[in-house]
């Protein structure tokens, strides 16, 4: 089973591989006597290994993000830092399985090999031609592709020697489960203003003075930035953008297939070599085995066999079978491309259809966003010029479409242009020495921005905030009366007596966990129940009240509980995994630290200038 699983692995690495070469990437121009970027011991990181994975996670970031990305953009994003160690840690591996003598043969290359889709006729089996074409669109001949095949299988062999069969002690998942989900039963009364037996006496003038000079940080103002600014944003020139019909109704038709979607279904299906061994599977259905079986018996799991959604268009010669099936059904068998088939049908989706004009304001809204990004992104370099030659943001807003603005920013202010995470950085790192300079906001618009003072933390003094005193005094002062007042119940708690004894309404909350959340309670509530021991009373306040708690039981994790075996199995599943990584990440750094690493900048900056 594990050896199938990281062949399946490989598989697919390999198909992602050749999808990167079929997409090319124009790495030409590189100097012919550059053959790689570094090396890990005698192992080598090919340069244009190097530059096409810099190209496959440039182009995942744009598909993520919907845009261009620059190459300069994905440096500060760390994307090129991230696959130069994906690589280096892939070429220290690499290392040690040739030191240790680790390979695999002809046989088990050849099988991997015939077993590539991207290597198959359309009866399946493979096909030399279609071999030799996909090695020439990716740029390699079969020695170099068979060479990485062998290498990354017994890369894959090491690492899985490590992190396979990882066991988490029973002891660590008690503990943990422990933890999380012991219980925990307890009663609770809840203490206001309005449960004192006296009434609050009206604060002197000393009071209130004292409680202000008690409490000057809650009075103080803090530093403040009076800033300038000029910006605009897309949705500032939203509607100033024309978008004419022509242009709607093209990108329509490059919509089509996302705004009018024939009936899909969620389909598994499970292939077999022959007509005869898919009839075998179906009438063993029918005699009571579950589909689930007929899959593990091929070495499979269900997410293998998993086709997702599909159309009739998807499945071929299967496609009326598969669509006349009533849902939880199984039929078959059936032609496909790669043999003989069963099918279980497990959802229906309908098909969706929006014409033209139901779906006009959400393509105009589209198509008027992008050009007010190209009318904003036209105007980066006017301003730019503008503010070099000395122009002040007063006239920039008058010259531009830009507008003017100003705001008092503290880290506290998050309104308007504040909202931008982007003007935050800007505002608390400007200084008066700084000069404006253009810069883009996460909706991709742009903005200047000027200090022209900085107002320093202040005392309020006490006229100003006196509200504001005088319910922060009548808070302490409830607070401080009500402990008073409940201090000989408290006491008689602890001696045994129930709330109900003592004439207060308490809460019962039964089977608390660590886990839970309690209504209208202080931030503290769960923790302090779970530093309690049983029997014992404890008083926390929160927003003008305070909490009486009592713990009633202390009880070990719900072993019924379904809730419960999930965040085992979850649990389990994610410290193995972590162990897993770390294992692995001890090897990779010893290897790298006996073999040493080796790293030639001027190959990556001629890599890097093919991207500029």
């Amino acid at each position: 089973m594990a050896g199938s699983g990281i062949t399946k692995t490989l598989v697919w690495i390999l198909m992602g591989l050749l999808v990167i070469g079929l997409g090319g990437f124009g790495a030409t121009n590189l100097s012919g006597n550059v053959r790689s970027i570094g090396a890990v011991g005698e192992t080598d990181i090919d340069v244009t290994t190097y530059a096409r994975a810099l190209q496959n996670e440039i182009r995942a970031l744009e598909a993520e993000r919907g845009e261009p990305i620059s190459f300069a953009r994905a440096q500060a994003l760390g994307v090129d830092q991230a696959v130069l160690s994906r690589l280096v840690s892939a070429a220290a591996l690499e290392n040690e399985t040739d030191r240790v003598g680790i390979s695999i043969g002809d046989v088990n290359l050849r099988n991997q090999i015939i077993e590539i889709p991207a290597f198959q006729g359309i009866d399946g089996s493979f096909d030399r031609e279609a071999y030799a074409f996909a090695l020439q669109q990716a740029g390699m001949n079969e020695g170099r592709f068979e060479s990485n095949i062998r290498s990354e299988t017994a890369r894959t062999l090491l690492q899985a020697a490590v992190v396979s069969g990882v066991q988490v002690p029973t002891s660590y998942m008690d503990a943990m489960l422990t933890y999380l989900s012991e219980r925990r039963s307890i009663a609770f009364a809840t203490l206001d203003r309005n449960d004192l037996a006296t009434g609050l006496p009206v604060p002197s003038e000393q009071d209130l003075k004292t409680y202000h000079q008690g409490h000057l940080p809650d009075f103080t103002t803090p530093e403040t930035k009076k800033i300038t600014y000029a910006w605009m944003t897309p949705t500032m020139i939203l509607d100033t953008v024309e978008v004419d019909e022509v242009a709607l109704r093209e990108a329509y038709a490059d919509r089509e297939a996302e705004f009018n979607q024939p009936e899909r279904r969620l389909v598994e299906r499970l292939v077999f070599p022959h007509a005869e061994a898919a009839q075998t599977a179906m009438a063993r259905l029918d005699q009571g085995i579950l589909f689930e079986m007929l899959v593990s018996e091929r070495g499979l799991d269900l997410a293998d066999v998993d086709m997702g959604d599909v159309s009739a268009a998807d499945l071929g010669p299967a496609a009326d079978v598969v669509f006349g099936a009533d849902v939880g059904t199984v039929v078959g068998p059936a032609e496909t491309d790669l043999g003989p088939a069963i099918f279980r049908v497990n959802a229906v989706l309908a098909a969706e259809t929006t014409s033209f004009e139901e779906a006009m304001p959400e393509l105009r809204a589209a198509l008027a966003g992008d050009r007010a990004r190209r009318v904003i992104d036209a105007q980066i370099d006017t301003v730019d010029d503008l503010l070099a030659g000395g122009a002040t943001l007063e006239e920039i807003a008058n010259e531009t479409d830009l507008v003017l603005g100003q705001i008092d920013w503290h880290p506290g202010i998050s309104d308007e242009i504040a909202a931008y995470g982007a003007f935050r950085t800007a505002a608390a790192e400007v200084t008066e020495a700084d000069y404006p300079a253009v810069a883009k906001l996460e909706d991709d618009g742009i903005f200047a921005l000027r200090l022209d003072g900085i107002d320093e933390p202040r005392i309020q003094p006490l006229e100003d905030v006196r509200d504001a005193v005088v319910q922060g005094w009548r808070a302490q002062a409830t607070i401080k009366a009500l402990r008073a007042e409940i201090e000989g119940q408290v006491t008689e708690l602890q001696a045994g007596k129930s709330f109900d004894d003592l004439g207060l309404a308490a809460t019962v909350v039964r089977d608390l966990t660590r886990r839970s959340y309690q209504a209208d309670a202080p931030a503290e509530f769960i923790e302090t129940v779970f530093g309690m021991e049983k029997g014992e009373v404890r008083v926390i306040e929160g927003n003008g009240r305070l909490f009486v708690l009592k713990l009633d039981n202390v009880l070990p994790p719900a072993e019924e509980d379904e809730d419960l075996r999930r965040l085992r199995d979850a649990l389990r599943d994610q410290v193995a995994a972590d162990l897993s990584q770390d294992l692995f990440q001890v090897l990779a750094d010893d290897i790298r630290t006996r073999a040493g690493v080796t790293l030639d900048q001027a190959a990556m900056n001629a890599v890097h200038s093919n991207f500029n």
